[in-house]
């Protein structure tokens, strides 16, 4: 039980409900930031504005799994106010306060340093992120069904990085019939593409193996899929980008030569809210309890 644990949940999308559900159900206080626009009632939970907050009493701070921008603004679909965390902010919680969010930038790194605060990257975890990569995949088979002239069924697909997120992506559309390749960098994940019966090759090689795909699904967070390699891909091909932003797609360029190419962070949020947010409540609940 999480009894006289004060939470504070700021910003997010419908993943936070789940998380909020379990900590009322857990017995925690909780307070929530950018929810005005929220019908739900929750027990023990208030909603607040993040001036309002009695930051002495805060145990844990959850953000979303955006964390917040550069500017240090949360977003949220909850509220239209604008929803800002501070470093001083920060330094009025307790030393024992816990910072969690999905990924960071330079601006939270700055903040929760500043405060000599502890930070939780839930997507750094094994756990959560191979979890995630089943809604990830399915909403990447939505997004090439909508978006493709062809079948999934034997098209040419190429699948950018063999991490968590790539191997689910990858084994997925095998399954669906596509003719599957997947690019790595290291000797060792071609092995594993290639015992996997897929076909390997190396991303330094990437401008010749993209120049037959009809799809082409990036989980690569930094920039692969450059105006050169862009250039050498039919006009026809999609492109899902499935890296954090701002992706590893030059989209400027490709949308300058009439490509589609899609960014889409997030999808476990967008295609199976309440499945990804009982599988960030469930771990966070473990975290908070130990």
């Amino acid at each position: 039980m999480l009894t006289d644990k004060h939470i504070v949940v700021i910003g997010g999308d419908a993943r936070q409900l789940e998380i909020i559900r379990k900590l009322s159900a857990l017995d925690a206080k909780i307070t929530l930031v950018g929810f005005d626009q929220l019908n739900d009632g929750f027990i023990g939970a208030s909603k607040q504005t993040i001036n309002e907050v009695d930051w002495s009493t805060v145990d844990a701070i959850f953000l979303p799994i955006s964390g917040m921008s550069m500017e240090g603004k949360v977003d949220t679909i909850f509220s239209d106010e604008t929803i800002e965390l501070t470093g001083e902010q920060l330094k009025e919680t307790p030393d024992h306060c816990v910072v969690y969010s999905g990924i960071t930038n330079s601006r939270l790194d700055s903040c929760v340093n500043e405060a000599k605060r502890e930070l939780v990257l839930l997507m750094d975890r094994d756990d959560i992120a191979i979890y995630n990569s089943i809604p990830t995949a399915e909403g990447a088979i939505m997004m090439a069904i909508q978006h493709m002239e062809i079948t999934i069924h034997g098209a040419e697909v190429a699948v950018l990085g063999l991490g968590r997120i790539g191997m689910t992506v990858a084994r997925t559309f095998d399954a669906l019939g596509a003719k599957v390749s997947v690019g790595a960098r290291e000797s060792r994940d071609i092995a594993r593409i290639t015992e996997m019966g897929l076909k390997p090759f190396y991303i330094e090689d990437i401008g010749k193996a993209l120049r037959n795909v009809d799809l082409c699904i990036n989980t690569i967070p930094a920039l692969v899929l450059t105006a050169n390699v862009l250039a050498e891909m039919p006009l026809h091909a999609l492109i899902i980008d499935l890296a954090s932003k701002p992706g590893g797609t030059d989209f400027r360029y490709a949308e300058k030569r009439g490509m589609k190419a899609l960014l889409a962070p997030g999808l476990p949020g967008i295609v199976a809210p309440k499945t990804a947010g009982q599988i960030l409540a469930d771990v966070l609940t473990v975290l908070l309890e130990e």
